[in-house]
């Protein structure tokens, strides 16, 4: 085996998946030629090697994105030191709210009232769906549009019989969890948000722009801890409903459960299956084909790069990584809404 192997497979894999930024594409397929850049790379500890956040620290030191592989080549050699002790310190936080227009879909066919928790919030920006209009467009006809809500517009392309909320969903609270939970009102942490938006994507920079200052008005409640101790303490203070209206609790992550080591998903997998079975929540899960394949083997087998969206263990749908696309594929009923109660 070669002395690099893993992150050669790593960079690859990456690069194979990012083809909405050409840099990056360039830049993956770059290093995973370059035996010289991987013994850096592989220096770090395991979760901490990931394209993403090596990329990141690269550009938060100087690497000009857009820009040609030299440049972060050179970057990453010269000035390896202090880009290390940033992807030591940093994490791959992204928030892409984008993301919320392919949730919501699922959150609303579990309940017209919603109590939401995060595992994996950041900055908790993907805490408020009921803050914009999500406008969805039909693959097969660009002038069907269905849509609800207001505020700032998240747009996403559909398939399949995706059940479209007819109106939006109530949250009564929001909370989430974090090894290293965002403060909203700090100007640096955001702008590592900022950076971690690939280099291309000047509309994520604006969305993303747009989502601090939705939570800057409401800051989230964050809890900072493992999600595997911190989320059953975090069900067990849910708020408890004094009226006769039911509302429903929500643990929903997306491109979270991917940075767990092996053992640690299928104990979170395993959590949540209990949960979900003692009626204490709804589990709504986001995640790549491999990270939870007992979700994945319950749905069709994926056949292009993207997440699997995930209702209660279930697989219902298939989606762009950063919420631009939902191909749905599970019968869009209400019948999730009984799971649990």
């Amino acid at each position: 085996m070669e002395p690099y192997a893993e992150v050669v497979a790593s960079y690859t894999s990456f690069a194979e998946e990012a083809g909405d930024s050409p840099c990056f594409v360039e830049w993956s397929l770059g290093v995973a030629g370059d035996p010289e850049v991987q013994r850096l790379i592989r220096t770090l500890p395991p979760v901490k090697q990931q394209p993403n956040l090596v990329f990141a620290a690269a550009r938060w030191h100087g690497t000009p994105a857009p820009g040609p592989y030299a440049g972060l080549r050179a970057t990453l050699l010269e000035r390896w030191s202090q880009v290390r002790e940033t992807i030591l310190a940093r994490s791959t936080q992204t928030n892409e709210v984008g993301r919320l227009a392919t949730l919501l879909p699922a959150f609303a066919t579990l309940g017209d009232r919603l109590h939401l928790i995060e595992v994996g919030a950041s900055a908790g920006l993907c805490l408020y769906p009921d803050t914009y209009r999500h406008e969805w467009v039909q693959y097969d006809d660009p002038t069907v549009m269905h849509h609800v809500g207001d505020g700032p517009v998240l747009t996403c392309r559909v398939s399949g019989p995706v059940p479209f909320p007819e109106r939006m969903p109530r949250v009564l609270s929001r909370a989430g969890i974090d090894l290293n939970p965002l403060d909203v009102t700090d100007a640096d942490e955001m702008a590592w948000l900022a950076n971690l938006v690939w280099p291309e994507q000047d509309a994520r920079r604006a969305r993303l722009a747009a989502a601090i200052d939705v939570a800057r008005q409401d800051p989230p409640n964050l809890t900072r801890g493992n999600l595997l101790d911190a989320l059953p303490r975090l069900l067990d203070r849910a708020p408890d409903e004094g009226s006769g209206e039911k509302a429903v609790t929500v643990v929903f992550h997306s491109a979270v459960i991917a940075y767990l080591e092996e053992p640690d998903r299928r104990r979170f997998a395993a959590l949540m299956a209990g949960l979900v079975a003692e009626g204490r929540c709804h589990w709504v899960s986001n995640e790549g084909p491999n990270v939870l394949p007992g979700v994945t083997s319950t749905g069709p087998a994926p056949t292009r790069p993207g997440f699997v969206l995930g209702i209660d263990g279930r697989s219902v749908a298939f989606t762009h990584g950063h919420g631009s696309t939902l191909r749905w594929h599970e019968p869009a009923t209400l019948d999730a809404r009984t799971v649990g109660s």
